[in-house]
C-alpha cells in the first residue's frame, strides 16, 4: 500500500523542501515506532529521540527564517506530521503543536523573537486559560497569575505561552473596539512556571499535555502578542497570513490521516493471515471484508486528497494575494474536519474488522484506536464545525472564532 511519501498526491510543498524533510523523518520513523511503547508508558518522548527530532528541525518547520526557522510550505508541514503519525501519534501531535506555536515569532519585535527562538533547541508550548487567569497592566508590561491546561510538549518546551484576559491596573477588563475583552499571549521561560502532572488520559498519552501555573509573574510588554491578530504580524512572508487555527487544523487532520493509514495497512496484513474462529478461510477471502476494505480505502484516500487539494489551492492564492480570506478559512475548516472524521471512521473499521486481535496491547490497533479517538475529541475534530460551515454556505452568520 502506498505510504504518504510514495503517493502521487504527496508532492505537496516545494519538491526539494519536502524531500529534505521527509528524508529526515523517514530516517527517524523506525526509532519513533520502536519507542512507541515507552512513549505511551512514560507519557513523554524519550530524551534521545527528542534530541534527534530537534536536530532534524521538526519543531521549527513554521518558524520564520529570520530567526533560524525553516518557514516551510504548509503542505510540507502537513506531509511531515502525517508521516510521523504513521509511526506514532504523540510525537506527531507535539511536532504539529509546537511548530504552530512557533509562529508567535512572526508577531514579536525581531530582537525579542531572536532571544526566544535563537537557540536551535528553543520550543514554545501553550495552552488555553482557565477562568481565573489574568494579566494585570503594570509599568512596562503585565503581572500574570493563572493556570493553563493542555500545554502539549510543555515538558520539553523552553518557553510557555499563557493566553490571558487583560485587566487594567484598577482591575477592570480591557475591552477592544468591538466591546469584547482583550486577550494576549504572554511568553514565559519554562523555568519560571510550575508544571502540574495532570495528563492521565486514554489516548495521545505521550504528548505530556500537562497544566502549568504562575503567580504574580512580571512579563514585559515586548514578550506578549495578540494571537491571530494579523495587524501585529511583523514578518513579510505569505505563510504568516494564515492564522494558527488554520495550521492547527491542517496539521492535526494530517496526523489523523497518518494514524488511520497505518491502522488500515496493519489490518490488511492481519487479513492475509487470520482465520477467524468458526471460519474455514482467512479474512482476505471474506466478501464482506473485501467490500468494506475497499470502501475504507476510498474514504481515506478521498479525504486526504480533498484536504491536500484544498490547502494547495489556498496556498497558491495566498502567495498571489498575501491574504487568506474568510471563504478560504471556511474551506480549510471543512476539509480538515472531514479528514479527521473520515480517518476516525476508517480506524474504527480497521479496529472492528480485526476482531479480538485488536484488543491486545501486543498488537498495534488498540493504542492507535485510542489515539485516533482522542484526536477526534479535541477542538479541531468537533462535529459542530460542520454546522459552522453549513451556516456560512447558507448565507447565515457563522461563528468565526475557530476559523
Amino acid at each position: 500500500m502506498l505510504r504518504p511519501s510514495e503517493s502521487p498526491s504527496a508532492g505537496t510543498g516545494p519538491a526539494s523542501e519536502e524531500k529534505l524533510y521527509l528524508e529526515r523523518v523517514g530516517a527517524l520513523l523506525p526509532r519513533i515506532a520502536e519507542a512507541a511503547e515507552e512513549i505511551e508508558r512514560e507519557r513523554r518522548i524519550p530524551s534521545a529521540l527528542l534530541d534527534a527530532m530537534i536536530d532534524a528541525g521538526l519543531f521549527r518547520l513554521l518558524l520564520p527564517r529570520s530567526v533560524g526557522g525553516a518557514e516551510v510550505h504548509p503542505l510540507t508541514f502537513m506531509a511531515v506530521v502525517e508521516a510521523i503519525g504513521t509511526a506514532d501519534a504523540s510525537p506527531a501531535w507535539n511536532v504539529c503543536q509546537n511548530a504552530v506555536c512557533a509562529i508567535s515569532a512572526a508577531y514579536l519585535e525581531p530582537a525579542v523573537a531572536r532571544r526566544i527562538f535563537g537557540d536551535p533547541r528553543a520550543i514554545l508550548a501553550w495552552g488555553p486559560a482557565q477562568p481565573e487567569a489574568r494579566a494585570v497592566v503594570t509599568e512596562g508590561g503585565y503581572r500574570v497569575t493563572g493556570r493553563w491546561s493542555f500545554a502539549s510538549g510543555g515538558r520539553h518546551a523552553t518557553w510557555l505561552g499563557a493566553y490571558c484576559p487583560i485587566q487594567e491596573a484598577d482591575g477592570t477588563p480591557r475591552r477592544g473596539k468591538d466591546g469584547g475583552i482583550v486577550h494576549r499571549v504572554v511568553l514565559l521561560p519554562a523555568a519560571e512556571v510550575t508544571l502540574e502532572d495532570v495528563w492521565h488520559v486514554i489516548g495521545l498519552r505521550g504528548t505530556a499535555s500537562d497544566a502549568f501555573a504562575v503567580e504574580e509573574r512580571f512579563v514585559p510588554e515586548d514578550y506578549t502578542l495578540m494571537r491571530d491578530d494579523l495587524s501585529e504580524v511583523r514578518e513579510p512572508g505569505w505563510l504568516y497570513r494564515f492564522k494558527t487555527t488554520n495550521l492547527f487544523a491542517c496539521g492535526f487532520a494530517s496526523l489523523a490521516l497518518g494514524v488511520a493509514r497505518t491502522m488500515l495497512d496493519d489490518f490488511i496484513g492481519l487479513a492475509l493471515e487470520k482465520t477467524p474462529r468458526g471460519y474455514s478461510s482467512t479474512l482476505r477471502e471474506n466478501a464482506a471484508t473485501q467490500s468494506d476494505l475497499a470502501q475504507a480505502e476510498a474514504q481515506l484516500r478521498s479525504a486526504r486528497a480533498y484536504l491536500i487539494q484544498s490547502v494547495s489551492d489556498i496556498c497558491e492564492a495566498a502567495q498571489r494575494t498575501h491574504q487568506v480570506t474568510l471563504e478560504q478559512r471556511i474551506a480549510i475548516r471543512l476539509a480538515a474536519t472531514h479528514a479527521i472524521r473520515q480517518a476516525q471512521a476508517v480506524g474504527d473499521f480497521a479496529y472492528e474488522a480485526a476482531g479480538a486481535s485488536a484488543i491486545f496491547t501486543a498488537n498495534p490497533f488498540e493504542r492507535r484506536f485510542r489515539d485516533l479517538h482522542t484526536v477526534a475529541q479535541q477542538l479541531q475534530g468537533r462535529k459542530s464545525h460542520y454546522q459552522t460551515v453549513g451556516k456560512y454556505l447558507l448565507g447565515l452568520e457563522a461563528e468565526t472564532h475557530f476559523l
